[in-house]
């Protein structure tokens, strides 16, 4: 009996630590599904800054895609990324942004300091759209349809190695799928 009783927390202790591994590597956390996805965009706020052209509903039903970033200037994976938005926009990429959770003094110096990638841009300050989105933090981007669903969520910073392999070629699918 007591020889059962040694034997039994390393077995259970080996269960489940291979269970915690199996759930562990079937999933990566980065993919945290929508509940938009293949639906229509929500609602985008109805405030701007002052200079830059207000994002509307509207913009996200054009018949292009478009790339909708969420972003802060507090946030720093926010600011590694913005080269990428700059240069998506410089290849004709419709890029729109909602600055979350910030001051629009500080997010119109940014943008004017580091340059505008945004056609179009909302504010919301306190944070409310963004939860209508499911945004956890800054910075989360969409891939919006012509027809304003929601092709593609992305979460974290658009660099790197799971841009490379997750983002842009959801990107590259939706661009194709409009054009053909």
């Amino acid at each position: 009996m007591a020889r059962w009783l040694m034997i039994l927390p390393p077995v259970i202790f080996a269960g489940l630590a291979a269970a915690f591994y199996v759930g562990m590597s079937q999933q990566n956390p980065n993919d945290m599904p929508t509940a938009f996805q293949d639906r229509g965009a929500p609602v985008v706020p109805t405030s701007g800054l002052a200079g830059v052209p207000l994002l509307t509903d509207a913009d996200l039903r054009t018949g292009q895609v478009t790339v909708l970033n969420f972003w802060a200037t507090w946030c720093p994976p926010c600011r590694a990324e913005h080269p990428v938005l700059k240069d998506m926009q410089a290849q004709g990429i419709r890029v729109a942004g909602i600055n979350i959770m910030d001051d629009d003094g500080k997010a119109a110096a940014y943008l004017a300091e580091e340059g505008n990638p945004f056609f179009a841009l909302a504010t919301d300050p306190q944070g409310r759209n963004r939860v209508e989105w499911g945004v956890t933090a800054p910075p989360e981007t969409f891939i919006i349809r012509g027809d304003g669903t929601v092709a593609f969520r992305f979460i974290g910073p658009l660099i790197g190695s799971d841009y490379e392999n997750r983002f842009k070629p959801a990107l590259a699918e939706a661009l194709a799928a409009a054009n053909g």
